[in-house]
């Protein structure tokens, strides 16, 4: 699979993009709860954590939804469809501070998990500019899910910063919470909407579900 152009007299969504292309604020975010009971059990038997057990999933989730693989672009002729896409999230640094992390795709999370670690702990030790450990490799930016965690907050919606022209999907993680006898943990999705409607984020949470199932 490569990475393809659709043009705008082809693409399915151009009145969608010509709405909400007029909008200052073009994005929209759901939040609702995934199911993570045993998650930390099954994650460590594939040398993961949590952390990374639930970024994978929703990576891979990610991979999965057309929509979501897909950028405007920007000269206005179309969209560009990546082949894949990869992670970028945040490290809580040992200085207090945070700093950004890639996360390349590995459909195995066993794979994710150890190629992800060395990185994740240059990337705590580090201090100074956001960016100042992280080694992207390969990894373009615009091929990029946006990710975070707040694991002090079981919280019920959540806003991202996003620059101007800003199309990329962004998606948080929060606080694990017990009720009902089983494990919740609230998840955040944040979408351009000339790319994706609910149909999508609602695809994206049964597939995160899914992935985070068969762990």
């Amino acid at each position: 699979m490569t990475d393809r152009d659709i043009p705008l007299d082809l693409w399915p969504r151009r009145a969608a993009l010509a709405h909400f292309s007029r909008m200052a604020q073009p994005a929209f975010s759901v939040t609702a709860p995934v199911d993570v009971t045993g998650l930390r059990e099954r994650a460590t038997r594939l040398g993961a954590t949590p952390w990374l057990a639930y970024h994978h999933a929703a990576l891979e989730a990610a991979n999965g939804i057309d929509a979501m693989r897909q950028t405007l672009k920007a000269d206005g002729s179309g969209v560009r469809e990546f082949a894949a896409v990869h992670a970028s999230t945040t490290v809580l640094r040992d200085d207090g501070s945070f700093g950004f992390v890639t996360l390349p795709r590995e459909p195995s999370l066993a794979a994710f998990a150890a190629r992800a670690k060395p990185h994740v702990e240059r990337v705590r030790r580090a201090s100074g500019d956001l960016f100042a450990a992280d080694e992207p490799g390969d990894v373009r930016e615009e091929t990029l899910v946006h990710m975070t965690a707040l694991p002090w907050l079981a919280f019920t919606a959540f806003t991202h910063a996003r620059g101007q022209g800003d199309d990329r999907p962004k998606i948080a993680f929060g606080r694990f919470k017990e009720e009902g006898g089983r494990l919740l943990m609230p998840v955040a999705v944040d979408v351009h909407h000339a790319l994706c409607d609910g149909v999508h984020v609602g695809r994206f949470f049964e597939r995160l579900q899914a992935n985070l199932d068969a762990i």
